[in-house]
């Protein structure tokens, strides 16, 4: 599980490098303000792409320092460390025990699974990363679909013009 979540962030961190660099590049091609609307909003797609993986990165992190936390046996690693959130030990007192752990990519969290059938985040994610990787992700979308909006009118626009000729 550890090793599957370290690609995912390999991954992530190498798409944020790529998007940002496509984002800059197109930009710096012709400069910002030489360039149309659609080369703007495409842009700005690739760098808020870039921000909702990079904020993804960060939250798999804390997810990965869980899952190493929780796999490492030994000596008091029953329950494991990584769901010891304030007021597990009264849960204990009263009967509910930790019997279970796992991991939520979407949204991104470690869970920790108890034996009356509940279960609870263990707050290892900050909560503003998938609230802020989510909003992001429907930026660029609604960007990229904006810069293809802006080029479909420009290329009715100039072939009327040449149907007009």
């Amino acid at each position: 599980m550890a090793w599957l979540s370290m690609l995912f962030f390999v991954i992530a961190a190498i798409t944020a490098v790529a998007l940002t660099g496509h984002g800059f590049g197109r930009l710096a091609d012709r400069g910002i303000r030489r360039s149309g609307l659609p080369v703007i909003l495409g842009s700005l797609a690739s760098l808020a792409g870039a921000a909702a993986v990079a904020l993804y990165a960060l939250g798999l992190l804390g997810v990965i320092g869980a899952i190493m936390t929780a796999q490492d046996g030994g000596t008091d690693s029953a329950p494991p460390q990584s769901c010891r959130t304030p007021g597990w030990w009264e849960r204990h007192e009263q009967g509910i025990e930790i019997v279970d752990w796992s991991v939520s990519y979407v949204p991104l969290g470690f869970v920790c699974e108890t034996s009356d059938g509940g279960s609870y985040d263990n707050g290892d994610v900050p909560g503003y990363v998938n609230p802020a990787a989510l909003g992001l992700a429907l930026t660029a979308a609604g960007c990229a679909v904006g810069s293809g909006y802006a080029t479909e009118l420009r290329t009715r626009k100039r072939e009327a013009r040449q149907e007009g000729q």
